[in-house]
């Protein structure tokens, strides 16, 4: 599948997959559509605290990278793991403009560091903040009430259904802990439905830039 780097309308990179039409964030805003979504409306809910993050498609690191940088002004000790089924090759690893976007260049080699790490293997990359690359398809995943919070930051529904299931759903459900919440860009009344089935109260937020609504759910 042909794969280019392109400029999203804040400034920031990521990657298009042109025979699906899709991108790996928002063209509005790889950045703002993060930070929105999942430190405004997740991360931050749970500051000054220990928690774990489940992060479905590590993809570029945008997310996991925001966290780190959000994570030491939010005072919070994090543990999180990034699932992911293909990795990003070197070349687009190099290619994406966060560091400078975020002006984070003292954090450069944080960045650097995610993406070279091993995966399956647990590092530090700061003594608050745990970072475990896990090369995994979503159906496979089979963890029980080990985490505070998701991002489920999986391709469209529009391209791929199946990971937007009942089935996913029971799975995210499952990795939660009580009153564990999730975030996720969509806003579709099929996924709304599928969260629900498994026993998620979902609650409609308004969107990042470009798109008009979200949902954030909690495992009560």
């Amino acid at each position: 599948m042909k794969r280019e780097i392109i400029k999203t309308a804040d400034g920031s990179t990521t990657i298009q997959l042109n025979d699906w039409n899709e991108c790996y964030h928002s063209k509005f805003g790889a950045i703002q559509e993060a930070q929105h979504v999942f430190i405004k409306k997740g991360l931050s809910l749970f500051e000054s605290k220990s928690i774990s993050i489940l992060e479905i498609g590590f993809g570029t690191g945008l997310n996991a990278f925001i966290t780190f940088l959000e994570s030491k002004k939010l005072n919070q000790t994090i543990d999180y793991d990034g699932v992911e089924a293909y990795p990003i090759s070197a070349d687009e690893v190099l290619s994406m403009n966060y560091v400078s976007e975020l002006n984070a260049k003292n954090e450069s080699s944080i960045f650097e560091k995610m993406h070279e790490c091993n995966w399956e293997e647990q590092i530090i990359l700061r003594q608050d903040f745990l970072l475990t690359k896990r090369k995994q398809f979503f159906a496979d995943i089979d963890d029980i009430e080990k985490f505070d919070l998701i991002y489920f930051d999986a391709f469209g529904y529009n391209v791929q259904p199946e990971l937007w299931s009942t089935a996913i759903f029971q799975k995210m459900y499952n990795a939660l802990k009580q009153n564990g919440i999730l975030v996720t860009y969509a806003a579709r009344g099929v996924v709304k439905r599928s969260m629900k089935e498994v026993g998620f109260e979902v609650e409609k937020l308004e969107g990042p830039p470009g798109k008009r609504e979200m949902f954030r759910a909690r495992k009560n």
